[in-house]
């Protein structure tokens, strides 16, 4: 490999979310942080250069979007993911949870429902809730050991007041990467019931070998014009700081009701760092987001046995995607309280809370992976062994 990503870097004491609230969220410093979907690798060294360049210039005025960027952007979704679009459906957004919540602005009115397939990423929940909307649950169901869409009962709970839906896409926690076939009848039951559909592909990248991500507004003009498709170097390439996110809008309707919103907030431009981190990943780091999946399918694999011999009564679907793994502790008799407890108290890791991502949670925890192989090892063998004298 060109990058080292067995490479130790010390975050403490950085400013890191990750690292640096480990007493305020869990209530104790001295435990391995599993949580928090950042990755504890350096970022690619062409944006980090890039970066420096800039600095080096010495004057941050205002940015101008260029053209070479959206070109970026372009050419990174028709490689990538054999998606192609018109540059005018490109806009922007401070981070995809600032994005959903200008469409729910811009779609929704006070009191509509919007519907989530839950278990799922806790902030949006809260996105929805403090919109004055309210959430309409759309549980995922289990199907021969895996989750999958129950699109039976999506059909049912769409209503006039009801027609907007967050498509999580590969799916967090849960690991799923939707296949065509499930996308296809989740975009005609869209097309049947006028459904409007948010989507957050920010995992799109972080596929593994067994897997395919398919974009929900590539598969076909209805799809696009009924769909919002954010994605986001942040999670590929280790840049989540930056805050800097694309919303590719394809109906020009839409578009305008978004940019509206987003020019009522005085947030229709991104920040100049963000800009050229982006443009710079999008164009110049290819190889670094392969090698990190590489890594990281290592590292899922790794997971997976070590879960399967040293935590038996656990049970961890298989990883499609993403670098957050769903596990499931009731075997033990855990539920959401005492599982929290036993992680920080008894094996000393800060893993996120199942119960954040709905009630479907209880008993569960997520674990990100996205760590040197050698300080995985050392945190899963924490649990182990404190489950093992339990």
């Amino acid at each position: 490999m060109k990058y080292d990503f067995d490479r130790y870097i010390e975050r403490h004491d950085t400013n890191s979310m990750k690292w640096d609230l480990l007493e305020e969220r869990f209530g104790a410093s001295d435990v391995m942080p599993l949580w928090v979907a950042d990755m504890d690798f350096e970022s690619p060294p062409e944006v980090l250069d890039a970066l420096r360049e800039k600095i080096s210039h010495g004057i941050l005025g205002y940015p101008k979007v260029t053209d070479s960027l959206y070109e970026a952007i372009l050419n990174w979704e028709k490689t990538r993911h054999g998606w192609t679009f018109d540059k005018s459906a490109i806009t922007w957004a401070p981070g995809v949870v600032a994005g959903l919540a200008f469409c729910l602005l811009a779609y929704t009115k006070p009191g509509d429902g919007v519907i989530l397939q839950t278990p799922v990423y806790p902030p949006f929940h809260e996105t929805i809730e403090t919109a004055g909307r309210h959430i309409v649950k759309n549980p995922l169901k289990r199907e021969n050991g895996r989750y999958v869409m129950d699109l039976e009962h999506l059909e049912k709970i769409i209503t006039p007041n009801c027609r907007t839906i967050i498509l999580c896409s590969p799916h967090n926690p849960v690991t799923r990467v939707w296949s065509k076939d499930e996308l296809e009848a989740f975009a005609a039951l869209a097309k049947k019931k006028n459904l409007l559909v948010l989507a957050d592909e920010i995992h799109q990248d972080l596929i593994y070998s067994d897997a395919k991500h398919i974009c929900f507004a590539s598969l076909s003009e209805d799809a696009a014009a009924r769909s919002v498709t954010f994605i986001a170097p942040s999670k590929t390439f280790n840049l989540a700081g930056l805050s800097s996110s694309v919303a590719i809008i394809p109906d020009e309707t839409l578009r305008g009701q978004y940019q509206s919103a987003l020019t009522r907030f005085h947030l229709g431009r991104l920040n100049m760092m963000g800009l050229i981190a982006m443009e710079t990943a999008y164009k110049e780091c290819a190889q670094w987001a392969d090698e990190v999946m590489a890594y990281l399918e290592g590292n899922r694999d790794f997971v997976e046995k070590f879960v399967k011999e040293r935590m038996p009564k656990a049970v961890m679907d298989h990883p499609e995607g993403t670098y957050i793994f769903w596990i499931d502790f009731r075997g033990y008799g855990f539920d959401d309280k005492s599982l929290q407890e036993f992680l920080v108290k008894k094996a000393k890791v800060a893993m996120n809370n199942g119960l954040a991502f709905g009630a479907e949670g209880d008993g569960f925890a997520r674990l990100n992976i996205g760590t040197t192989r050698a300080r995985l090892e050392e945190g899963l063998t924490r649990i182990a062994e404190a489950l093992e004298n339990k």
